[in-house]
């Protein structure tokens, strides 16, 4: 069945353009979005790693990290970096995994013979401080993903896992969120001070509890 949601994300040791890591020691104790690529010097890709690039702030604030990966070597992806940081206007902050055998791809079923037998398909796995899967998507070769929807996905996961909530409908933080079901009214009053207002009695909405 592949790789599950709750799962811990299988380790594995591999070159990267910062040098040879064990991936669970390097997650430490961060998040982490681990992407894959089709290919080095592809277009979409370059514009991919170069917005990554640009959000590792963004992705410090939340404790994340990003890693990459492609089937290309470290000798390809450090070339392929300097048109990256050329075409891009950036600075490539982040490892990119040299996945020459497929060993990795194979382990995280990143390649999809139907859709290219040759190559990494786009997948992402957010990972959390514990090594568990938290979150899969994938998309063809030939879409680029929106890692603002990334961002979205992870501060949804943090504020869930603090706090008795789900997100909603195209939720973004600081929006209203959802009192889980299974929560009884007189807890989610004392666990809600702010109130929360009361549409169905299994939809419950009460402002975001962290802000």
């Amino acid at each position: 069945m592949g790789l599950l949601l709750g799962d811990i994300a299988p380790n594995f040791d591999a070159e990267t353009t910062d040098g040879k890591i064990n991936f669970h020691d390097w997650i430490g104790d961060n998040w982490v979005v681990f992407f894959s690529h089709p290919a080095d010097y592809t277009p979409v890709c370059t514009t991919e790693l170069g917005y990554t690039s640009k959000l590792h702030g963004e992705l410090a604030k939340r404790n994340a990290k990003a890693i990459a990966l492609s089937i290309d070597s470290v000798e390809d992806h450090k070339g392929w970096i300097k048109d990256i940081e050329e075409t891009q206007g950036c600075t490539v902050n982040f490892p990119i995994i040299a996945d020459t055998d497929k060993k990795v791809a194979d382990l995280y079923s990143m390649i999809h013979p139907n859709a290219d037998a040759k190559v990494t398909v786009r997948s992402v796995y957010v990972i959390d401080p514990n090594k568990k899967i938290r979150a899969t998507f994938t998309y063809p070769p030939s879409a680029g993903r929106n890692f603002n929807e990334i961002l979205r996905l992870i501060d949804s996961l943090q504020l869930t896992d603090g706090y008795k909530v789900a997100t909603p409908v195209n939720w973004e933080s600081g929006d209203d969120v959802i009192v889980v079901p299974s929560l009884s009214d007189a807890d989610a009053d004392k666990l809600f001070p702010k109130g929360y207002k009361k549409i169905k009695p299994y939809l419950r909405v009460t402002p975001q509890p962290n802000k």
